[in-house]
């Protein structure tokens, strides 16, 4: 690349006209239009000769992609999650790597209090009934589910989306708020929410409606399987915001189908946009495609935020500099 040349972007999944326009201004961009670029091959192929890609949870950046790319210098991505990337890999070949933390947390503890209540109130499936035309009458136990006020409000995960789920329990609902973490939050913390540490096994044990929101790691794979389901109370409920694969999710479909807990809430799933087809059998469960952060503000914000990234590593305008939420930011040194 020439000093006058423009840097090479791939945008490789859908983008905001605006964004995009913002972007032209100062890389030449390839971008994937209405659909995300997913095919390794394709990626691989588009991507050559790219100083840097814009992406989100998907697709898969991996180190046989980064070595097709040789003259890739960052890959800036508009989610927060990032267990798509190999960080590692990108770390190892001088690749610096963003993502799109805080602007997603309000939205997606909202998305998934709102999966939570919905799930416990049974309200998809009640739903389904009337618009099938089978609500003929009142009765007393006509989709009766399970109170949400007062009821014990269990988070698997408490960062800054648990601690903002847990705020909406607390001090909106009084909700007991029990949570399991690596590391235990600090009193102060703790205090305003009356939050309460307990080990993995009684948060199973004692949630009423337990939220997932931990991060996915080879150690966080199934952390929610067949056997943490059998600890469960057979009324309590399941809403996973996290990722796929944290849960089981044939695990899920079965204890759901034996009613061995009253229900789930899903907004990811293992293999996703793929769904377990035994997922879709069940009544008990509200199914939503991934948009806990789909709000326009937000999204929006996210995609300013992985723009505000791009232009730091490549030195324009006001952004240049340190990116705000740099992942491997002990690769600025060598630059």
């Amino acid at each position: 690349m020439s000093p006058t040349a423009k840097p090479r972007l791939l945008v490789a999944i859908p983008m905001f006209a605006e964004v995009l326009a913002a972007l032209a201004e100062h890389f030449e961009i390839d971008a994937a239009g209405e659909h995300p670029i997913e095919d390794p091959a394709e990626l691989a192929r588009r991507a050559h000769g790219c100083q840097a890609l814009l992406v989100a949870g998907m697709p898969r950046i991996d180190a046989a992609l980064l070595d097709a790319c040789p003259g890739l210098r960052a890959v800036c991505s508009m989610a927060v999650g990032y267990n798509n990337i190999d960080l590692p890999a990108c770390t190892a070949r001088g690749v610096l790597v963003s993502n799109a933390p805080d602007v997603l947390t309000e939205t997606t503890a909202d998305f998934g209090f709102a999966l939570m209540m919905a799930t416990a109130r049974r309200i998809a499936e009640s739903e389904h009934y009337l618009r099938a035309g089978q609500w003929t009458q009142w009765r007393y136990d006509l989709f009766a589910g399970s109170d949400v006020h007062g009821a014990t409000l269990g988070i698997l995960g408490m960062g800054r989306i648990g601690q903002a789920i847990a705020r909406r329990g607390a001090l909106g609902f009084g909700m007991p708020v029990i949570y399991h973490n690596r590391s235990r939050l600090a009193p102060e913390a703790e205090a305003p929410l009356g939050a309460r540490w307990v080990s993995k096994d009684d948060l199973l044990r004692q949630a009423d409606h337990l939220v997932l929101v931990l991060p996915y790691s080879a150690i966080s794979h199934h952390a929610i399987g067949a056997a943490e389901l059998a600890l469960m109370r057979p009324g309590a409920t399941l809403t996973n915001i996290a990722r796929g694969g944290v849960v089981d999710d044939a695990a899920l479909a079965q204890a759901l189908r034996e009613r061995r807990i009253a229900a789930a809430g899903l907004d990811v799933f293992e293999g996703e946009p793929a769904v377990h087809p035994d997922l879709l059998g069940v009544p008990n469960v509200v199914l939503t495609p991934h948009i806990a952060s789909a709000s326009l503000p937000t999204r929006r914000a996210m995609a300013d935020l992985a723009l505000r990234n791009l232009r730091a590593v490549f030195g324009i305008g006001h952004e240049a500099g340190r990116p705000p939420t740099a992942l491997n930011p002990e690769l600025l040194a060598q630059r």
